[in-house]
């Protein structure tokens, strides 16, 4: 069998290291910086020849620079000769520029899936994509993992599992994630309907379902500028919610998402780390959760060539 070679780019360094640690597979030594003009610099310190190579790197801010780094390591990882690349890449930066909503609008995430495979790419492994229609923007396998089991099961832990909870999703888009959210749960789901204006802005129009007095759940794949949440707090509490509780996969919080959230009437965020969450930008009621083991577990299973799909049964 072709050695597993793990590398890591700089976008979530700390994420690399726990899924090298659960694997028991050192990262693979490398250098990723910077020439003097900006220009992404990368040498792969140690052979590659015939490896079976998985880079770990999410697209998350700043976006550019981190897809720039995973172009140059493909490239890298081609030009050493290694027998497959398989991209990690937790959070898929330009998911929602899925599809053409206005005229003269580009498909930027077709175009990063073009890219990856040029650079040399020959698999891909992800999680929450924000559409599931961008799998098939890939002339190659993509794993699609999910981050809610792992929520999930971690409300449970603590335990969320009484009969006064509800999950919400945020937007009619996220229905079908909430449904099966709420089914770990065992609870009912509700619906916020909303109108965007504009780019990263919202106007909560509408809740469909009961939840008054009750616990709800607001579940999504990301939280962005934070502004969906913080308003469906607001609202789930005008309409008698007891307590609101907001989780997602992919914690952007960009621009101004802190100071919003930390103002909204929320008890307690869950996240995971798929995205780096630098200090300045955790809360005293934000709990992260690693995805590592589910990753380690999936990469296992692509380099011993065995189903990756019994990963949703282990891990619901």
């Amino acid at each position: 069998m072709h050695r597993l070679k793990l590398l890591a780019g700089n976008a979530n360094p700390e994420l690399a290291a726990e899924i090298s640690k659960e694997l028991g597979v050192p990262l693979c030594k490398m250098t990723v910086g910077r020439f003097s003009d900006g220009e992404v610099r990368v040498k792969i310190d140690e052979s590659i020849r015939g490896s079976d190579a998985f880079v770990v790197q999410p697209t998350s801010a700043p976006v550019n620079e981190n897809l720039m780094e995973l172009l140059v390591i493909l490239d890298a990882l081609k030009r050493a000769s290694a027998v497959r690349a398989t991209v990690v890449m937790p959070y898929y930066g330009y998911a929602r520029q899925d599809k053409k909503v206005k005229p003269r609008e580009p498909v930027t995430a077709k175009l990063v899936a073009d890219l990856l495979q040029v650079a040399g790419a020959n698999r891909v492994l992800t999680m929450d994509l924000h559409a599931d229609q961008i799998q098939a923007f890939f002339d190659l396998p993509v794993d699609h993992l999910y981050g809610g089991p792992i929520i999930a099961r971690h409300l449970l832990d603590i335990g969320m599992a009484d009969s006064d909870l509800v999950v919400v999703s945020p937007d009619v888009g996220g229905v079908a994630r909430a449904r099966k959210f709420a089914e770990l749960l065992n609870a009912p789901i509700a619906i916020i309907a909303k109108r965007r204006p504009e780019p990263n802005k919202a106007e909560v129009m509408e809740i469909i379902g009961d939840v008054a007095g009750k616990r709800a759940i607001m579940i999504d794949d990301m939280i962005d500028t934070g502004g969906s949440i913080a308003q469906g707090a607001e609202a789930l509490k005008k309409r008698g919610a007891s307590q609101v509780y907001a989780c997602c996969t992919h914690p952007v919080l960009s621009n101004d998402a802190i100071l919003r959230l930390r103002e909204a009437p929320i008890e307690a965020f869950v996240v995971t780390n798929t995205i780096r969450i630098p200090p300045e930008r955790r809360m005293p009621n934000m709990t992260v959760l690693s995805v590592a083991p589910l990753l380690a577990s999936a990469i296992r299973r692509i380099h011993e060539d065995r189903s990756v799909s019994q990963l949703f049964a282990e891990y619901a």
